[in-house]
């Protein structure tokens, strides 16, 4: 289950979800603070207080990162609570503290794919190239060239031989063919 998925059941109240949640979040984040902290009963304490906050803001999660990009975040802020409270410093700042290398670091994650998503987003190709291969050809010819080629309303205007204005007309009328035609063919 994805995370937008996952999180929506939390919300819900599903309590496997929460299972799932724990599970899934526990030891990863075990890990990201163990590299911080170097006391094993604080490391634990962290973790466990960053997922019962992760829990209470919930709602608060926009999904615009992943989620256990998120949660370490929370972690960040539960290890700085703790060298405050100890009145201790970290003993060196772990590489991926860095934020250019946190960066990389969550664009390589994202740009690694699952199995099932990758099977899904080959699906969906299939099913746009099938919705343009039936729609009348000038319609799948100027949303190809629009949002696949993309080239301006202008270049499609000079390049079919007609004004601006009718490509935009066009354009919005096979916009909606498509959206009605993908419509059918997903639900299939």
């Amino acid at each position: 289950m994805d995370d937008r998925e996952l999180v929506r059941r939390m919300l819900a109240g599903a309590e496997p979800a929460f299972d799932e949640f724990f599970e899934r979040s526990f030891q990863r984040l075990f890990r990201f603070a163990r590299r911080r902290v170097s006391d094993l009963d604080a490391v634990e304490d962290i973790v466990q207080s960053t997922l019962v906050t992760a829990v209470r803001k919930l709602h608060t999660w926009r999904g615009e990162a992943a989620l256990f990009t998120w949660l370490c975040t929370l972690c960040r802020h539960e290890v700085a609570d703790y060298y405050r409270r100890t009145a201790r410093g970290p003993v060196a700042v772990p590489l991926d503290d860095d934020p250019h290398v946190r960066e990389a670091l969550e664009v390589l994650a994202s740009t690694i794919e699952q199995p099932d998503a990758i099977v899904e987003r080959r699906e969906v190709a299939t099913l746009v190239q099938l919705t343009l291969d039936y729609l009348p050809g000038h319609y799948g010819d100027v949303l190809e060239w629009k949002y696949i080629v993309g080239l301006s309303v202008a270049e499609i205007a000079t390049r079919m031989g007609v004004t601006e204005k009718a490509v935009e007309g066009t354009l919005t009328r096979a916009r909606d063919a498509f959206r009605e035609g993908f419509a059918l063919l997903s639900r299939s």
